[in-house]
């Protein structure tokens, strides 16, 4: 499966003092940031800080009160097939009837693919996104009989069968058990390295994801920053933004790990 290039030396997003009000009630403000195509970027911060309206301020659902944004040189919402997107609520909100393939292929119809005549170059795109998450053999089942390690793979081949340029997951390891964790991560990695596309990783504990992440957003007093990973993983940040101490160590090869209640 391809995806169009992408512009490694251009910007992904580009954030220009912008702020959001919603309800009357300000989320976040002074948000200036460029984030690099190309690279895999998690969206941090304490529950409520304002990830989820973020993501969907880049998706165009809400409208920011201030400033400027701008989705590969776009507008938000203006096109919004250069984005793929997983919700959280995938696994448990997916209906359990359909078939894995029709599933996939609503990532390219919405819900209207059952009123539509799929075209062959239709069910190749479907069948490239499934192969792509090593799915394939998972296209004749219903959903309710997948575990839910095998659900998010339908969830991230569905939003990659637009063949997007940005791909954003909403908390993709929830409720998957530690070693499920672990085959998403290295799914992420490939994908990331096989179709070129960059992929904006909302979470909220970082340790599954560090090995794979080459910066993040992160939302702090009400305003979101942006910096490397190394630039992030700093004690004193990383306490203040979740509220408790928390311990940047080593491993024995050198990687990054969390140590707190994160």
């Amino acid at each position: 499966m391809s995806v169009p290039s992408n512009d490694t030396d251009g910007a992904a997003l580009v954030f220009d003092n912008v702020s959001v009000v919603r309800d009357g009630r300000l989320i976040w403000s002074q948000g200036t940031f460029e984030v690099p195509s190309g690279g895999i970027v998690a969206v941090i911060g304490a529950n409520g800080a304002g990830k989820t309206t973020l993501v969907q301020v880049i998706l165009g659902l809400v409208r920011v009160a201030a400033g400027n944004v701008r989705v590969f040189g776009k507008r938000p919402g203006e096109d919004n097939n250069s984005i793929g997107y997983v919700p959280q609520n995938y696994i448990s909100s997916s209906n359990d009837a359909i078939r894995v393939v029709d599933a996939v292929m609503l990532g390219l119809n919405g819900d209207s693919y059952a009123f539509r005549r799929v075209t062959a170059s239709q069910r190749r795109s479907v069948d490239e996104a499934l192969r792509s998450v090593q799915a394939a053999e998972l296209a004749g089942k219903r959903l309710s009989r997948l575990s839910g390690g095998q659900r998010q793979r339908v969830a991230i081949a569905a939003a990659l069968v637009p063949r997007p340029k940005l791909l954003i997951l909403d908390e993709p390891l929830a409720s998957l058990d530690l070693r499920t964790q672990r085959e998403i991560v290295r799914l992420l990695r490939g994908l990331h390295e096989d179709l070129g596309v960059t992929i904006l990783v909302v979470a909220h504990d970082l340790n599954p994801f560090l090995s794979v992440l080459d910066s993040a957003i992160y939302l702090l007093d009400r305003h979101p920053h942006y910096n490397t990973i190394d630039g992030v993983a700093k004690e004193g940040l990383l306490s203040e933004l979740y509220g408790t101490p928390i311990e940047v160590a080593r491993t024995p090869q050198g990687g990054l790990y969390l140590r707190g209640a994160v």
